[in-house]
Order: structure tokens, then C-alpha cells, then sequence
């Protein structure tokens, strides 16, 4: 009895847990312990806390479930025997499917009216992925790869997907840093914007009312997806499934002739296409691979990205309000990150903590929408240098 005992208690993961299995800074330590912690701790940050949480949910348990000794869930086919679970699921990840699907259920959602309304967003939209390709010359001075720096500098344009699909297909190895990353910044874009938009304007600037935008038409809502669809991907090809399914999805909308189809996209597809990639992207974070010194580096390095993304958009607003003598907020520069709607609406509540009678949404989601185009046209540049 006693034989069959200690044969059971050692076919568990309990001891497994505990072991000391994993080396950082020369130091061997309880990785999965360490990583199930973490995981729990990711867990009450998007239940209690609500960072994110229909992303962080799913990255978090995908997290512990791949941590838990013995479970396989992540482990390859090996001769007859079947993978686990969730490496079935990890290859909509790795081959690149999840995160164009979300970019179709982002478009069905998006209004591009303000943008078309406001073209000059455009620059705006562009000026915020200055924080991409900066973080990406200081990650090589690092150390890292160029196919690493791009993934780790694409965490500055503040889009989950285009981060995922990037790092899926250049360095699959900082899948979890940087989905944690990327996600945890997206959702403390309130917390970090405000006061590097209060640093570079002044208070005279943030008071200023803009016109209203002139209304656009339903034929202009649906020649925008196919124009952007055919000039961004006959110039930039590598950015195809990205433009491609974000368009795809807008021109359903704003077609008006399959309500259906767009809701189903919009409500059903959206979540569950949520808890796949959230799940498996979670998976990846093994305490092998999460807990490296070089993870921390990737955290500060991202939130450098996002911190001169934010600044570069908010500093072509002041120029353009210069320009504009004074016809242009420049905090709506801000919103050319692409955390829609979020980084608009820190833009709308920033401009009225200076003048309450002032509306900046609308203007904002020029910029917030070209920063999504933005995202994923660098996406494409970096996946045609570095692919």
C-alpha cells in the first residue's frame, strides 16, 4: 500500500511544481512555481482589476494551464501519441490566422468616417509609429536580432494583434513577453498618456476647440476600404492579410447589406477568436522562456516604444497647429496610437479637464483609426526586411 502510494504521489505534478528547474541570473529557481504565480497574478489583474480582461483572462490561464507539470497541453505529436490541446490550438498563433481575424472583427467595428473627413489624420497616425522604428535601433544596440527588435519595437504602435502577428512570424520565441507586454501597456494607456501629453503642450494648446467635421457620405465609406486595400498592398504586399481583413471587414459594415454577417462578426467571432489566441499566446510563456533577463529588457523597451509613439504623434499636432495657427489640438496627436478606442477617449477627457465645453472624440478618432492603418503598414515593413 505504501509502494502504491509513493507511486501516485510521484505521478503528480506536485513535485514537479517545486523543483528547481530553471536558471536566472546563475541562480536556479522553482520556474514553474514562479511562472504559476505570475499567471494568478495576471488572473486577478483582469478579474479585479479589469486590465483588459478579455485578453488578459485567456492569456493568463493559457499561462498556468502550460506551467502545471505533466499536463502536455503544449507538447508536439510524438510517434502515435496525439499533441496536447492547446498546440492544436497555437497554430492558428504560429501560422498567422488569429491575428487577421481579429483584424476583420476590428473593421467591422470601425468607423473610418473621421479619418476621410480629416485626411491629415493620416500624418498623425503615421507620426505615432515613430516609437516603432526607435525602439527597434535601440533594441539592436542590445544585442538583439533584427527580427527580435522588430518584434519588440512593434509593442509601440499599441496594437495586440499586429504585435502577435509579427513576433509569430519572426521570433516566436518572445511570444509571451511580448503579448504581455503589448497588452499590459494597451491597457494603461490612461495611466501613461496624460502626463507626456501634459509635458509637451501647453495649456493654451489643450484648450483648443476644433471645427466640427463635415459629414461623409455612405459612397465615400465604401470606395475608402477598397482604395486603401488596393494601394497598400500593391505597394506593400508582406502587409496584405492585415489591410486586407481590416478592409474587409469596414466595407461589410458600411456596405449596410449583410446586417447578419456583421453582427455575427462583431459579437460572436470576435470572443472567440479572443479566447483562442489569448489561450495560446498565454501557452507559449513557459518559465524557459519568460523568465530570461532579456524579458524585463523587452518590458522597458516596450514601454519606450509607446512613450515616443505617443510623443511623436502629439509633437506633429503642435506643428500642425503652428501651421494651422491654431485650428488643431495638438493632444489629438496622442490618439495616433492604435489602442481604439481607448487612446481616443484619454484624448476627450484630457481636453476637457482644460475646457470643458470642448469635444476632441470625434477629431481624435482620425488619428486613432490611421494609427491601426499605421500599425500594420510597418508591420509589413519590417515583415519584408526581416521575413
Amino acid at each position: 500500500m505504501h509502494d502504491i502510494l509513493v507511486d501516485f504521489f510521484r505521478s503528480t505534478g506536485i513535485t514537479e511544481l517545486f523543483r528547481f528547474d530553471t536558471e536566472l541570473f546563475g541562480v536556479m529557481i522553482p520556474g514553474k512555481l514562479i511562472m504559476v504565480v505570475i499567471a494568478l497574478t495576471f488572473i486577478y489583474l483582469g478579474v479585479k482589476r479589469g486590465y483588459e480582461p478579455y485578453l488578459l483572462i485567456p492569456i493568463a490561464f493559457g499561462m498556468l494551464l502550460t506551467n502545471l507539470p505533466l499536463a502536455g497541453l503544449m507538447d508536439g505529436p510524438l510517434g502515435t501519441q496525439p499533441g496536447g490541446l492547446l498546440y492544436y490550438l497555437y497554430q492558428g498563433t504560429a501560422l498567422g490566422i488569429y491575428p487577421p481575424l481579429i483584424f476583420l472583427c476590428i473593421g467591422v467595428g470601425t468607423d473610418f468616417g473621421p479619418l476621410i473627413a480629416n485626411p491629415r489624420s493620416l500624418l498623425l497616425g503615421a507620426a505615432a509609429q515613430l516609437g516603432i522604428f526607435i525602439t527597434f535601433i535601440g533594441a539592436i544596440a542590445l544585442g538583439f536580432t533584427g527580427a527580435e527588435a522588430a518584434s519588440i519595437g512593434i509593442i509601440g504602435g499599441a496594437d495586440g494583434p499586429t504585435a502577435l502577428f509579427l513576433t509569430g512570424r519572426l521570433a516566436p520565441d518572445l511570444l509571451g513577453p511580448i503579448a504581455i507586454a503589448a497588452y499590459s501597456y494597451m491597457a494603461l494607456v490612461p495611466i501613461i498618456q496624460p502626463p507626456i501629453m501634459k509635458v509637451l503642450t501647453t495649456e493654451k494648446e489643450r484648450m483648443i476647440k476644433m471645427e466640427q467635421l463635415r459629414e461623409v457620405s455612405q459612397d465615400e465609406k465604401i470606395i475608402f476600404p477598397i482604395a486603401v486595400t488596393l494601394f497598400t498592398i500593391l505597394l506593400l504586399p508582406s502587409a496584405a492579410s492585415l489591410i486586407g481583413m481590416l478592409m474587409l471587414g469596414n466595407l461589410l459594415k458600411e456596405s449596410g447589406k449583410v446586417p447578419l454577417l456583421v453582427n455575427a462578426i462583431k459579437d460572436s467571432l470576435m470572443y472567440i477568436v479572443s479566447i483562442f489566441l489569448g489561450m495560446t499566446v498565454g501557452a507559449t510563456a513557459t518559465a524557459e522562456r519568460f523568465l530570461r533577463p532579456q524579458t524585463l529588457m523587452i518590458v522597458g523597451l516596450g514601454l519606450l516604444a509607446f512613450s515616443i509613439g505617443t510623443a511623436g504623434g502629439v509633437l506633429l499636432g503642435k506643428l500642425m497647429c503652428f501651421l494651422t495657427k491654431s485650428k488643431i489640438n495638438p493632444l489629438i496627436g496622442a490618439a495616433g496610437v492604435s489602442a481604439v478606442p481607448m487612446a481616443a477617449r484619454v484624448v476627450q477627457r484630457e481636453g476637457q479637464k482644460y475646457n470643458p465645453s470642448n469635444f476632441l472624440l470625434m477629431h481624435a478618432m482620425g488619428p486613432n483609426v490611421a494609427g491601426v492603418i499605421g500599425s500594420a503598414v510597418a508591420a509589413g515593413l519590417l515583415l519584408n526586411f526581416f521575413g
